[in-house]
């Protein structure tokens, strides 16, 4: 049994409707071998669209990592294309994080030559950009496109952003050549078929990766390999003073502390 954790970077209320889709596709994969269980931040941005945003997600995210580990939590998986706090939240814990931009820039490297992203307004483009660089896939981004729809307003009509999707997906592959899809924001959940279908019926025959279920398979079969991040690059001092973050350095003391007895 794999047990999953799913960490939303944000204080997103549990009744909207970004959660709840989130929730309804997690129960759609509970079998035998794969348990997830979701949460969100009790302080944090709203959303993430800007680095301040992924700068304030930061803290919450590495405090619901250490819970998760302490739980008994196999690995957790921070639900944005942004991937706030991915490496300060493998450094804080001993089960492996993933990432759902690292993880999905990296399949669709193994899809095709280059592939494009399309997401959700324009101040994501630099913070998407920085993240292909610093995962030395630069090279293979074609380009990224977006749909001018902010992530609270994703829901609004969703035929209207199926559409938005479709559009920028279609003129990624002819005009910037791409060869593979990939749908920049854990919030297009459940769109990659309607814009698959989309672009099957203009002739253009590519893969589109919906970040949050290629994120939630690979960390499942990264454990089931028995597998976890290097300890050479993701390590912690927690003996170190820190001022105003007592509480979840203590967390995170006590978390080494129980690691090291085991």
């Amino acid at each position: 049994m794999v047990k999953l954790r799913i960490i939303s970077p944000h204080f997103t209320n549990e009744s909207s409707e970004i959660a709840a889709d989130l929730k309804n596709y997690i129960k759609g994969l509970q079998k035998d071998n794969l348990e997830v269980s979701y949460t969100t931040l009790v302080t944090g941005p709203s959303s993430i669209e800007c680095e301040l945003d992924r700068a304030l997600a930061t803290p919450g995210i590495v405090q619901e990592v250490t819970r998760a580990e302490n739980e008994g939590i196999d690995a957790a998986i921070i639900s944005c294309f942004g991937d706030p706090g991915l490496a300060a939240a493998r450094e804080a814990s001993n089960i492996p994080v993933f990432g759902p931009g690292q993880t999905s820039m990296h399949v669709a490297s193994l899809l095709g030559h280059k592939f494009s992203i399309v997401t959700v307004v324009e101040s994501v483009r630099p913070m998407i950009e920085n993240l292909a660089r610093q995962y030395a896939v630069i090279d293979r981004l074609a380009s990224i496109r977006v749909i001018n729809i902010p992530v609270l307003s994703l829901l609004t009509d969703t035929s209207v952003l199926h559409n938005a999707l479709a559009v920028e997906a279609a003129a990624a592959v002819i005009e910037d050549r791409a060869d593979v899809i990939v749908l920049g924001c854990t919030g297009f959940l459940g769109s990659a078929e309607a814009v698959t279908a989309q672009l099957k019926a203009q002739g253009i025959h590519v893969p589109v990766i919906d970040p949050a279920p290629v994120t939630i398979a690979i960390a499942q079969a990264i454990c089931n390999l028995g597998l976890k991040h290097s300890e050479r690059v993701y390590k912690f001092n927690a003996s170190k003073p820190t001022k105003g973050y007592d509480s979840l350095v203590e967390t995170l003391r006590n978390s080494r502390s129980k690691q090291s007895i085991t």
